[in-house]
């Protein structure tokens, strides 16, 4: 069996703070840093004793800088996996295209305006305001699993806070399973599983959601995709005016169109 486990870091147990999660040389980045990569060892360990026996770990979290999609800690991780570096996100499909049994979401975060979202946002919290898919309104927890599910591969568990496994629910079934690990009492504050008893969640988590692979269908926005986003101001959109593929269909609005949720997402976001 082969996983790919996804992972995200504001959904972290013990996570409720911008610098937890902002690149850099702080101690708060760097604990946090070591609190995400346990979270992902806990989902390795489950899949490991669910059967994988391939498991690629691909950190999807833009902390700035150098440490973008690269806040993990390698020398902490599991040696039951292999991860991945890459430079842009969702750029790195080639473990999909391979074949691949199931995905496994971890540390996510809800999509931008979920009141009791910690660290929600979807993309960038400063520039993107709404994302939607053919009219379904997405976070990142969408854009992860239509990745995955273009390969046609499901998205088996998503851990986070209560926000974020509600919000992913909705979107894939209540064939998901689901983790917390906190519950956001706002955008910036949590009570949490201590990070011990969220490995143990998650870990078990990782076993059960492999026990069935038909449990979740893979996700499709529909064929053909539109995909429109919503930016939080007029200027936030000028990188994307010229791009084939988008139009401009407001003051702060695009559009960008497909056959596929891949070539619309493709025509936008590279």
């Amino acid at each position: 069996m082969r996983v790919h486990v996804i992972s995200d870091m504001e959904g972290v147990a013990g996570i409720v703070k911008w610098g937890q999660v902002t690149g850099g040389d702080s101690a708060i980045y760097q604990e946090g840093r070591v609190l995400y990569t346990e979270e992902i060892n806990a989902a390795v360990r489950g899949a490991r004793a669910a059967g994988a026996t391939d498991v690629v770990v691909m950190d999807c979290h833009g902390a700035g800088g150098d440490y973008t999609f690269n806040s993990l800690v390698p020398d902490l991780l599991d040696p039951g996996c292999e991860y991945v570096v890459q430079d842009e996100w969702t750029e790195y499909t080639a473990f999909l295209e391979q074949g691949c049994d199931a995905a496994l979401f971890v540390g996510m975060h809800a999509m931008a305006g979920t009141a009791d979202g910690v660290l929600s946002h979807t993309v960038s919290g400063q520039a993107w305001q709404n994302l939607r898919f053919n009219g379904t309104l997405v976070g990142e927890t969408g854009i992860n699993a239509a990745l995955c599910g273009h390969w046609g591969v499901p998205v088996l568990l998503v851990t986070g806070d209560r926000a974020v496994c509600r919000e992913a629910r909705e979107l894939l079934g209540d064939g998901l399973t689901t983790v917390e690990v906190k519950e956001g009492l706002g955008r910036f504050s949590a009570r949490q599983q201590t990070p011990a008893r969220a490995r143990e969640l998650i870990e078990a988590g990782a076993r059960e959601a492999l026990r069935d692979l038909s449990a979740v269908k893979p996700y499709d926005p529909g064929r053909p995709c539109e995909i429109e986003i919503d930016f939080t101001s007029p200027d936030r959109l000028q990188e994307y005016r010229n791009r084939k593929g988008v139009e401009v269909t407001g003051p702060r609005s695009v559009v960008a169109r497909g056959d596929d949720w891949w070539s619309a997402w493709s025509a936008f976001f590279f």
